[in-house]
Protein backbone atom coordinates (compact mmCIF):
# COMPACT_ATOMS: atom_id res chain seq x y z
CA UNK A 1 0.00 0.00 0.00
CA UNK A 2 1.41 3.41 -1.01
CA UNK A 3 -0.14 6.67 0.18
CA UNK A 4 -0.49 9.59 -2.27
CA UNK A 5 2.10 11.54 -0.26
CA UNK A 6 4.70 8.86 -1.01
CA UNK A 7 4.07 8.94 -4.78
CA UNK A 8 5.99 11.36 -7.01
CA UNK A 9 3.62 14.12 -8.19
CA UNK A 10 3.67 15.10 -11.87
CA UNK A 11 2.06 18.45 -12.70
CA UNK A 12 0.64 19.02 -16.19
CA UNK A 13 0.81 22.76 -16.91
CA UNK A 14 0.32 25.13 -19.81
CA UNK A 15 -2.02 27.68 -21.33
CA UNK A 16 -5.72 27.04 -21.80
CA UNK A 17 -6.77 24.73 -24.63
CA UNK A 18 -3.29 23.39 -25.45
CA UNK A 19 -4.49 19.86 -24.70
CA UNK A 20 -3.34 19.25 -21.10
CA UNK A 21 -6.38 17.17 -20.16
CA UNK A 22 -6.29 15.18 -23.41
CA UNK A 23 -2.59 14.48 -22.82
CA UNK A 24 -3.39 13.06 -19.38
CA UNK A 25 -6.17 10.89 -20.79
CA UNK A 26 -3.81 9.68 -23.52
CA UNK A 27 -1.00 8.85 -21.08
CA UNK A 28 -3.38 7.02 -18.73
CA UNK A 29 -5.38 5.47 -21.58
CA UNK A 30 -8.60 6.37 -19.80
CA UNK A 31 -10.88 9.40 -19.58
CA UNK A 32 -10.11 10.94 -16.20
CA UNK A 33 -9.90 14.62 -17.21
CA UNK A 34 -12.74 16.50 -18.88
CA UNK A 35 -11.86 17.48 -22.45
CA UNK A 36 -13.52 20.31 -24.39
CA UNK A 37 -12.77 22.70 -27.24
CA UNK A 38 -13.82 25.49 -24.89
CA UNK A 39 -10.79 27.17 -23.30
CA UNK A 40 -10.61 26.95 -19.52
CA UNK A 41 -12.56 23.72 -18.99
CA UNK A 42 -10.22 22.66 -16.17
CA UNK A 43 -10.82 25.06 -13.28
CA UNK A 44 -9.79 22.98 -10.25
CA UNK A 45 -6.75 20.72 -9.90
CA UNK A 46 -7.55 17.07 -10.58
CA UNK A 47 -5.25 14.46 -9.01
CA UNK A 48 -5.15 10.96 -10.48
CA UNK A 49 -3.21 7.95 -9.20
CA UNK A 50 -1.39 6.15 -12.00
CA UNK A 51 0.97 3.19 -12.36
CA UNK A 52 3.69 4.47 -14.70
CA UNK A 53 5.35 1.22 -15.70
CA UNK A 54 8.10 0.21 -15.24
CA UNK A 55 8.72 3.19 -12.90
CA UNK A 56 5.92 2.63 -10.42
CA UNK A 57 3.03 4.55 -8.82
CA UNK A 58 2.75 8.32 -9.40
CA UNK A 59 0.10 11.04 -9.05
CA UNK A 60 -0.69 13.13 -12.14
CA UNK A 61 -2.17 16.58 -11.47
CA UNK A 62 -4.22 18.38 -14.13
CA UNK A 63 -4.12 22.17 -13.62
CA UNK A 64 -5.93 25.28 -14.80
CA UNK A 65 -4.45 27.31 -17.66
CA UNK A 66 -1.61 29.69 -16.77
CA UNK A 67 -3.25 32.35 -18.94
CA UNK A 68 -6.62 32.19 -17.17
CA UNK A 69 -8.43 35.54 -16.90
CA UNK A 70 -10.33 37.56 -14.32
CA UNK A 71 -10.12 37.43 -10.53
CA UNK A 72 -11.01 33.74 -10.41
CA UNK A 73 -8.47 33.12 -13.14
CA UNK A 74 -5.74 34.78 -11.09
CA UNK A 75 -6.67 32.61 -8.13
CA UNK A 76 -6.44 29.50 -10.30
CA UNK A 77 -3.03 30.56 -11.59
CA UNK A 78 -1.85 31.04 -8.02
CA UNK A 79 -3.10 27.54 -7.19
CA UNK A 80 -1.22 26.14 -10.19
CA UNK A 81 2.01 27.80 -9.04
CA UNK A 82 1.55 26.30 -5.57
CA UNK A 83 1.00 22.87 -7.10
CA UNK A 84 4.22 23.22 -9.09
CA UNK A 85 6.12 24.18 -5.94
CA UNK A 86 5.14 20.91 -4.31
CA UNK A 87 5.48 18.67 -7.38
CA UNK A 88 8.39 16.39 -8.23
CA UNK A 89 8.16 16.78 -12.00
CA UNK A 90 6.24 18.74 -14.64
CA UNK A 91 5.08 18.45 -18.23
CA UNK A 92 4.77 21.86 -19.92
CA UNK A 93 2.30 21.50 -22.78
CA UNK A 94 2.46 23.81 -25.83
CA UNK A 95 0.27 24.07 -28.92
CA UNK A 96 2.32 23.10 -32.01
CA UNK A 97 0.62 25.82 -34.07
CA UNK A 98 1.58 28.73 -31.80
CA UNK A 99 4.72 30.62 -30.83
CA UNK A 100 5.85 31.02 -27.21
CA UNK A 101 3.60 33.18 -25.06
CA UNK A 102 4.90 35.49 -22.31
CA UNK A 103 3.11 33.32 -19.73
CA UNK A 104 5.05 30.29 -20.96
CA UNK A 105 8.36 32.16 -20.71
CA UNK A 106 7.46 33.13 -17.13
CA UNK A 107 6.62 29.49 -16.43
CA UNK A 108 10.01 28.26 -17.69
CA UNK A 109 11.74 30.85 -15.51
CA UNK A 110 9.75 29.78 -12.45
CA UNK A 111 10.47 26.09 -13.01
CA UNK A 112 14.18 26.82 -13.27
CA UNK A 113 14.09 28.84 -10.03
CA UNK A 114 12.45 26.08 -8.02
CA UNK A 115 14.75 23.50 -9.66
CA UNK A 116 12.13 21.03 -10.77
CA UNK A 117 12.75 18.74 -13.73
CA UNK A 118 10.33 19.21 -16.60
CA UNK A 119 9.70 18.21 -20.20
CA UNK A 120 8.30 20.49 -22.89
CA UNK A 121 5.55 18.69 -24.81
CA UNK A 122 4.59 20.14 -28.19
CA UNK A 123 1.05 18.87 -28.71
CA UNK A 124 -1.33 18.81 -31.70
CA UNK A 125 1.37 18.08 -34.28
CA UNK A 126 -1.37 16.66 -36.54
CA UNK A 127 -1.91 20.30 -37.56
CA UNK A 128 1.78 20.84 -38.33
CA UNK A 129 4.50 22.44 -36.19
CA UNK A 130 5.19 26.18 -36.29
CA UNK A 131 8.88 26.61 -37.31
CA UNK A 132 9.11 29.81 -35.22
CA UNK A 133 8.17 27.79 -32.12
CA UNK A 134 10.94 25.28 -32.83
CA UNK A 135 13.43 28.12 -33.25
CA UNK A 136 12.35 29.69 -29.95
CA UNK A 137 12.73 26.39 -28.08
CA UNK A 138 16.16 25.86 -29.60
CA UNK A 139 17.29 29.36 -28.54
CA UNK A 140 16.15 28.58 -24.97
CA UNK A 141 17.99 25.23 -25.16
CA UNK A 142 14.80 23.39 -24.25
CA UNK A 143 14.50 19.79 -25.36
CA UNK A 144 10.97 19.04 -26.45
CA UNK A 145 8.83 16.09 -27.49
CA UNK A 146 6.35 16.34 -30.33
CA UNK A 147 3.12 14.42 -29.76
CA UNK A 148 -0.35 14.07 -31.15
CA UNK A 149 -2.81 12.96 -28.50
CA UNK A 150 -5.50 12.73 -31.17
CA UNK A 151 -3.45 10.33 -33.31
CA UNK A 152 -1.59 8.69 -30.36
CA UNK A 153 1.81 9.67 -31.78
CA UNK A 154 4.98 10.19 -29.70
CA UNK A 155 3.39 9.17 -26.38
CA UNK A 156 5.49 6.05 -25.76
CA UNK A 157 8.73 7.98 -26.29
CA UNK A 158 7.46 10.71 -23.95
CA UNK A 159 6.73 8.12 -21.24
CA UNK A 160 10.23 6.66 -21.57
CA UNK A 161 11.81 10.09 -21.12
CA UNK A 162 9.55 10.83 -18.13
CA UNK A 163 10.68 7.62 -16.45
CA UNK A 164 14.34 8.52 -16.98
CA UNK A 165 13.86 12.00 -15.50
CA UNK A 166 11.63 11.17 -12.53
CA UNK A 167 13.29 10.99 -9.10
CA UNK A 168 14.30 7.46 -8.12
CA UNK A 169 13.16 8.07 -4.56
CA UNK A 170 11.06 11.11 -3.75
CA UNK A 171 11.31 10.76 0.02
CA UNK A 172 13.99 10.19 2.63
CA UNK A 173 14.29 6.71 4.13
CA UNK A 174 12.78 5.87 7.47
CA UNK A 175 15.46 3.57 8.89
CA UNK A 176 17.38 1.81 6.13
CA UNK A 177 20.29 4.25 6.26
CA UNK A 178 20.81 3.79 10.02
CA UNK A 179 20.71 -0.02 10.14
CA UNK A 180 22.86 -2.78 8.65
CA UNK A 181 22.47 -6.40 7.66
CA UNK A 182 21.89 -8.72 10.63
CA UNK A 183 21.10 -5.80 12.98
CA UNK A 184 18.32 -6.58 15.45
CA UNK A 185 15.59 -3.94 15.67
CA UNK A 186 12.87 -4.10 18.30
CA UNK A 187 9.71 -2.16 17.46
CA UNK A 188 7.19 -1.67 20.26
CA UNK A 189 3.79 -1.04 18.69
CA UNK A 190 1.46 1.17 20.74
CA UNK A 191 -2.21 0.40 21.20
CA UNK A 192 -4.34 2.47 18.80
CA UNK A 193 -8.10 2.25 19.17
CA UNK A 194 -8.62 4.24 15.96
CA UNK A 195 -7.16 1.46 13.82
CA UNK A 196 -9.18 -1.50 12.51
CA UNK A 197 -8.43 -4.78 14.24
CA UNK A 198 -5.19 -6.50 13.17
CA UNK A 199 -3.92 -3.40 11.31
CA UNK A 200 -0.67 -1.41 11.55
CA UNK A 201 -0.23 2.21 10.56
CA UNK A 202 1.53 2.82 7.25
CA UNK A 203 4.78 4.08 8.80
CA UNK A 204 5.15 0.91 10.88
CA UNK A 205 4.66 -1.27 7.82
CA UNK A 206 7.17 0.86 5.93
CA UNK A 207 9.76 0.48 8.71
CA UNK A 208 9.31 -3.30 8.66
CA UNK A 209 9.71 -3.36 4.89
CA UNK A 210 12.90 -1.26 4.99
CA UNK A 211 14.40 -3.43 7.74
CA UNK A 212 13.71 -6.60 5.77
CA UNK A 213 15.15 -5.07 2.62
CA UNK A 214 18.38 -4.35 4.53
CA UNK A 215 18.46 -7.99 5.74
CA UNK A 216 18.03 -6.88 9.33
CA UNK A 217 16.08 -8.83 11.94
CA UNK A 218 13.01 -7.01 13.21
CA UNK A 219 11.20 -8.06 16.37
CA UNK A 220 7.71 -6.61 16.90
CA UNK A 221 5.97 -6.54 20.24
CA UNK A 222 3.38 -4.64 22.22
CA UNK A 223 4.65 -1.84 24.46
CA UNK A 224 3.90 -3.72 27.68
CA UNK A 225 6.04 -6.62 26.41
CA UNK A 226 9.06 -4.51 25.41
CA UNK A 227 11.29 -5.09 28.44
CA UNK A 228 10.54 -8.83 28.47
CA UNK A 229 11.30 -9.00 24.74
CA UNK A 230 14.68 -7.25 25.17
CA UNK A 231 15.61 -9.47 28.12
CA UNK A 232 14.80 -12.60 26.11
CA UNK A 233 17.28 -11.67 23.39
CA UNK A 234 20.76 -13.21 23.56
CA UNK A 235 22.34 -9.77 23.18
CA UNK A 236 21.21 -6.16 23.20
CA UNK A 237 19.25 -5.03 20.12
CA UNK A 238 20.90 -2.53 17.78
CA UNK A 239 17.88 -0.22 17.79
CA UNK A 240 14.67 0.12 19.79
CA UNK A 241 11.72 2.12 18.42
CA UNK A 242 8.80 3.16 20.64
CA UNK A 243 6.01 5.70 20.77
CA UNK A 244 7.22 8.88 22.46
CA UNK A 245 4.40 8.77 25.02
CA UNK A 246 5.72 5.38 26.21
CA UNK A 247 9.30 6.61 26.62
CA UNK A 248 8.91 8.01 30.14
CA UNK A 249 7.63 4.68 31.44
CA UNK A 250 10.61 2.56 30.41
CA UNK A 251 13.63 4.74 29.57
CA UNK A 252 15.29 4.10 32.94
CA UNK A 253 15.03 0.35 32.35
CA UNK A 254 16.70 0.46 28.93
CA UNK A 255 20.53 0.30 29.18
CA UNK A 256 22.27 3.44 27.89
CA UNK A 257 24.25 1.44 25.33
CA UNK A 258 21.05 0.59 23.43
CA UNK A 259 20.19 3.05 20.65
CA UNK A 260 16.72 4.33 21.25
CA UNK A 261 14.36 6.50 19.23
CA UNK A 262 10.67 7.21 18.64
CA UNK A 263 8.32 6.86 15.71
CA UNK A 264 7.78 10.63 15.89
CA UNK A 265 11.50 11.39 15.46
CA UNK A 266 11.82 8.92 12.58
CA UNK A 267 8.83 10.44 10.78
CA UNK A 268 10.07 13.99 11.44
CA UNK A 269 13.28 13.19 9.59
CA UNK A 270 11.45 11.25 6.88
CA UNK A 271 9.09 14.10 6.00
CA UNK A 272 11.13 17.14 6.92
CA UNK A 273 14.50 18.29 8.22
CA UNK A 274 15.36 16.90 11.66
CA UNK A 275 18.34 19.20 12.45
CA UNK A 276 16.22 22.20 11.42
CA UNK A 277 13.42 21.02 13.72
CA UNK A 278 15.91 20.66 16.59
CA UNK A 279 16.98 24.28 16.02
CA UNK A 280 13.31 25.25 16.10
CA UNK A 281 12.85 23.32 19.35
CA UNK A 282 15.70 25.26 20.95
CA UNK A 283 14.12 28.51 19.72
CA UNK A 284 11.28 27.90 22.20
CA UNK A 285 13.59 28.87 25.07
CA UNK A 286 14.16 32.29 23.47
CA UNK A 287 10.52 33.28 23.04
CA UNK A 288 9.42 36.55 24.64
CA UNK A 289 6.11 38.08 25.68
CA UNK A 290 4.04 39.09 22.65
CA UNK A 291 5.84 36.76 20.19
CA UNK A 292 3.56 35.25 17.54
CA UNK A 293 3.54 31.47 17.01
CA UNK A 294 1.92 29.72 14.06
CA UNK A 295 0.46 26.23 14.49
CA UNK A 296 0.33 25.00 10.89
CA UNK A 297 -1.67 21.95 9.83
CA UNK A 298 -1.70 20.80 6.21
CA UNK A 299 -5.23 19.40 6.30
CA UNK A 300 -8.52 20.10 8.01
CA UNK A 301 -10.11 17.69 10.45
CA UNK A 302 -12.52 17.59 13.33
CA UNK A 303 -11.23 18.29 16.83
CA UNK A 304 -11.69 15.07 18.78
CA UNK A 305 -10.54 16.11 22.27
CA UNK A 306 -8.10 18.38 24.08
CA UNK A 307 -5.20 15.93 23.68
CA UNK A 308 -5.11 16.72 19.97
CA UNK A 309 -1.79 18.33 19.05
CA UNK A 310 -3.31 21.59 17.76
CA UNK A 311 -4.80 22.11 21.24
CA UNK A 312 -2.25 20.36 23.47
CA UNK A 313 0.90 21.99 22.06
CA UNK A 314 -0.28 25.64 22.38
CA UNK A 315 -1.17 24.94 26.02
CA UNK A 316 2.22 23.35 26.60
CA UNK A 317 4.09 26.24 24.93
CA UNK A 318 2.47 28.79 27.23
CA UNK A 319 3.05 26.66 30.33
CA UNK A 320 6.66 25.80 29.41
CA UNK A 321 7.77 29.32 28.43
CA UNK A 322 5.64 31.15 31.02
CA UNK A 323 5.25 33.87 28.38
CA UNK A 324 2.24 35.66 26.95
CA UNK A 325 2.39 34.23 23.44
CA UNK A 326 0.08 35.03 20.55
CA UNK A 327 -0.74 31.69 18.94
CA UNK A 328 -2.55 31.31 15.60
CA UNK A 329 -3.78 27.97 14.26
CA UNK A 330 -4.25 27.43 10.51
CA UNK A 331 -5.55 24.32 8.78
CA UNK A 332 -4.72 24.77 5.14
CA UNK A 333 -2.65 23.18 2.38
CA UNK A 334 -0.89 26.55 1.99
CA UNK A 335 0.94 28.63 4.58
CA UNK A 336 -0.35 32.19 5.17
CA UNK A 337 1.28 35.13 3.39
CA UNK A 338 2.32 36.91 6.62
CA UNK A 339 4.96 34.38 7.74
CA UNK A 340 7.47 37.11 8.60
CA UNK A 341 5.27 38.13 11.56
CA UNK A 342 5.94 34.84 13.37
CA UNK A 343 8.90 33.87 15.56
CA UNK A 344 8.19 30.14 15.28
CA UNK A 345 6.16 27.78 13.12
CA UNK A 346 5.00 24.56 14.75
CA UNK A 347 4.11 22.30 11.83
CA UNK A 348 2.04 19.13 11.82
CA UNK A 349 3.61 15.81 10.82
CA UNK A 350 2.72 16.37 7.16
CA UNK A 351 1.30 12.87 6.69
CA UNK A 352 -0.68 14.02 3.62
CA UNK A 353 2.20 16.02 2.11
CA UNK A 354 4.92 14.82 -0.22
CA UNK A 355 8.49 15.31 0.95
CA UNK A 356 8.87 18.07 -1.64
CA UNK A 357 5.71 19.78 -0.35
CA UNK A 358 7.08 19.81 3.17
CA UNK A 359 10.44 21.11 1.94
CA UNK A 360 8.64 23.88 0.04
CA UNK A 361 6.90 25.00 3.24
CA UNK A 362 10.17 24.80 5.18
CA UNK A 363 11.91 26.89 2.50
CA UNK A 364 9.16 29.52 2.71
CA UNK A 365 9.89 29.83 6.43
CA UNK A 366 13.65 29.97 5.81
CA UNK A 367 13.21 32.81 3.34
CA UNK A 368 11.41 34.76 6.07
CA UNK A 369 13.99 33.75 8.71
CA UNK A 370 11.32 32.00 10.77
CA UNK A 371 12.26 28.98 12.90
CA UNK A 372 10.36 25.71 12.35
CA UNK A 373 9.66 22.73 14.57
CA UNK A 374 7.05 20.01 14.13
CA UNK A 375 4.59 18.10 16.27
CA UNK A 376 6.71 14.96 16.39
CA UNK A 377 9.83 16.66 17.73
CA UNK A 378 7.90 18.70 20.31
CA UNK A 379 6.00 15.63 21.49
CA UNK A 380 9.21 13.63 21.80
CA UNK A 381 10.71 16.49 23.82
CA UNK A 382 7.62 16.76 26.05
CA UNK A 383 7.78 13.01 26.66
CA UNK A 384 11.48 13.11 27.57
CA UNK A 385 12.72 11.26 24.47
CA UNK A 386 15.07 14.08 23.46
CA UNK A 387 18.08 14.09 23.47
CA UNK A 388 18.43 10.31 23.89
CA UNK A 389 16.07 9.53 21.02
CA UNK A 390 18.33 11.49 18.65
CA UNK A 391 21.32 9.15 19.07
CA UNK A 392 20.73 7.21 15.81
CA UNK A 393 20.93 10.53 13.91
CA UNK A 394 24.36 12.21 14.33
CA UNK A 395 23.43 15.42 12.50
CA UNK A 396 20.50 15.98 14.89
CA UNK A 397 22.73 15.20 17.90
CA UNK A 398 25.28 17.74 16.65
CA UNK A 399 22.56 20.38 16.35
CA UNK A 400 21.29 19.63 19.86
CA UNK A 401 24.77 19.93 21.33
CA UNK A 402 25.46 23.35 19.83
CA UNK A 403 25.68 26.04 22.49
Amino acid sequence: MIFDSARPHIAIVGRRNVGKSLLINSLLKQNVSKVSEVAGTTVDPLRTKFELLPYGPVVIVDTAGIDDEGELGRQRITETIKILSSSDFALVVLDARDTLHSKELELFSYLDRIQINYIVVVNKIEFGVNPVLLKELKELRLTHFEVSCKEKAGLDELKRRMIRMLPLDSEKPLVNDIISARDVIVMAVPADNTLPKNKLVFSQVHIIREALDEHAVIVICREKELLKTINNLKSYPDLVIVDSAFFKKIFQDIPDKIKFTTFSIILSRHKGDLPLFIRGLKKINKLENGDKILIAEACTHHIIDDVQDSIKIPKWLKAYTKKELKIDVVQNYNLPDNLSEYKLIVHCGGCLLTHRSMQTRINQARLMDVSVVNYGVINSFIDGAIPRGLLPFPDAVAEWEKA
